[in-house]
């Protein structure tokens, strides 16, 4: 039997997310680190969640968002802000904020990632949208922005441009984003492995690697039954 043979089947994990969510990179990162304790392999299908739908194109600033949505003092903002990047450093995740940092619509970000899933480029521009917004404090609503991410990654320029001005994807999108609200899904990321099992949140290496060893084991038991 070959090495190949030998390997488990990857696990699918599907993880609902919006880029805007600093909790889905951190979360994605924590599961990184469980599937390489584990030497457990993974197929990793994004799905689209929008934190502010109603956002307007021209976005608004991260800490009056906060403060709106939250009620949270500037104070408690930069003190949520210093933990996030302390969390984010150990996990090799360099988050910058500032004063200038906003919160943007992300529908046509969502819209380009259901497209990027057809080359099986939708992880790498997923990584590449929350680098952008997160570390070079890009404008991830915009096209042109965008359109220059999609071409960083690999895919064509002029075809990401079309999706996106045509809005092409724009109805699968929403199907997919009330396929999960429908299924209970209010807040971000939620990461559902093998179909069947639902984790919250940024749980942690350690639950997430319990949660891959329990999908592990009950393939055994299927397989040896």
């Amino acid at each position: 039997m070959s090495q190949n043979e030998n390997q488990p089947k990857p696990i699918q994990i599907d993880i609902i997310s919006d880029v805007m969510c600093p909790w889905c990179i951190v979360g994605f990162r924590q599961l990184e680190q469980a599937l390489g304790t584990n030497g457990t392999g993974a197929f990793i299908r994004w799905h689209p969640f929008e934190l502010n739908p109603a956002m307007p194109p021209e976005g608004q600033n991260l800490t009056e968002h906060i403060a709106e949505k939250y009620g949270a003092s500037p104070e408690q903002s930069a003190q949520n802000r210093a933990q996030l990047r302390q969390i984010g450093a150990d996990l090799g995740i360099d988050f910058v904020f500032d004063a200038d940092s906003r919160i943007v619509n992300t529908f046509a970000a969502h819209q380009l990632l259901d497209w990027a899933q057809s080359f099986n480029l939708q992880h790498p521009l997923k990584m590449a949208l929350f680098d952008a917004h997160f570390t070079k404090g890009l404008d991830v609503s915009r096209h042109e922005i965008l359109v220059d991410i999609a071409a960083q990654i690999g895919l064509d320029r002029t075809e990401a441009l079309e999706v996106l001005t045509s809005e092409s994807r724009a109805k699968d999108t929403r199907a997919r984003q009330q396929f999960w609200t429908e299924r209970g899904i209010s807040g971000v990321p939620a990461m559902v492995f093998e179909g069947k099992y639902l984790l919250t949140g940024a749980q942690g290496a350690e639950t997430y690697a319990q949660m891959l060893t329990k999908v592990l084991a009950e393939r055994s038991e299927e397989t040896t039954s």
